[in-house]
């Protein structure tokens, strides 16, 4: 290669090594966490605060600026509020906002975490989990409060995490047990969850079938629950009847 061919080349290195990363910083990639989607709005946690844009698209606004953690956002049954998990004054309990944004509004005092898991059917009492009453602080169990403010009232489930309330209320979805450190794909050892559905009438459960996958974050849609799942297969889909329903379920890697 002749000088001028070798000194076009290295130059041309050098400018791609200056351009490149400029144009990625210019549009970095973003780390939004825990959607939660209404008619109108999704409402995400960008670096510990909530932010809301419109499902067309479009800029994003942010809803909280609290100093600790916010996440894990829930819309009420209309789209009118959020209920999500603030970490103010150093610990992590229930609060409510306006889906348009607002102050804050705490519903839990306990010094235990409290972590949304979402609304009752009528939109009067927002679901959530925690150790308050447990003698582990491994064990979460469940609790409702009401939106309006009050004591919480525990649900008759010894061990509960990732809890769906079904549309007529009637019916639980969660995960029996937690897991005491984060899985990772393709994991199948002792702690992969299953998926229990509790009649809240009579206490009967019905247990998901499985093949030791890793399931959990089950939300009802109509007669159906839709979960997260890691399984040996690429996709499994699998239905579940009992007396009073037929739940089925898709689950995909």
């Amino acid at each position: 290669m002749s000088k001028p061919l070798a000194f076009i080349f290295v130059l041309s290195v050098l400018c791609c090594a200056l351009i490149l990363p400029s144009a990625a910083q210019s549009n970095p990639p973003l780390l939004l966490r825990f959607p939660t989607v209404s008619k109108t709005q999704i409402v995400f946690n960008y670096a510990g605060d909530l932010w809301s844009v419109a499902r067309d698209g479009g800029e994003a606004n942010r809803l909280t600026s609290g100093v600790g953690f916010e996440g894990l956002a829930h819309f009420s049954p209309d789209g009118s509020m959020i209920a999500f998990t603030g970490e103010y004054d150093g610990n992590r309990d229930v609060f409510v906002i306006p889906a348009t944004g607002g102050v804050p509004k705490r519903l839990t005092y306990h010094p235990a975490e409290e972590y949304v898991a979402g609304w009752t059917p009528d939109g009067k009492n927002i679901l959530f989990s925690s150790w308050a009453n447990s003698f582990m602080h491994f064990e979460d169990q469940l609790y409702s409060v009401p939106v309006d403010g009050g004591f919480p009232t525990q649900l008759p489930i010894p061990i509960a995490e990732d809890a769906s309330l079904s549309p007529d209320g009637s019916h639980v979805a969660y995960v029996p047990h937690p897991k005491w450190e984060a899985a990772w794909k393709r994991y199948h050892g002792g702690q992969t969850t299953p998926i229990w559905i509790l009649d809240l009438k009579d206490s009967s459960i019905v247990k998901i079938p499985r093949d030791n996958s890793n399931d959990d974050h089950p939300i009802w849609a109509g007669g159906c629950i839709a979960t997260a799942s890691i399984s040996k297969e690429r996709r499994q889909d699998r239905t579940r009847s009992s007396s009073n329903s037929s739940v089925r379920l898709s689950f995909t890697t």
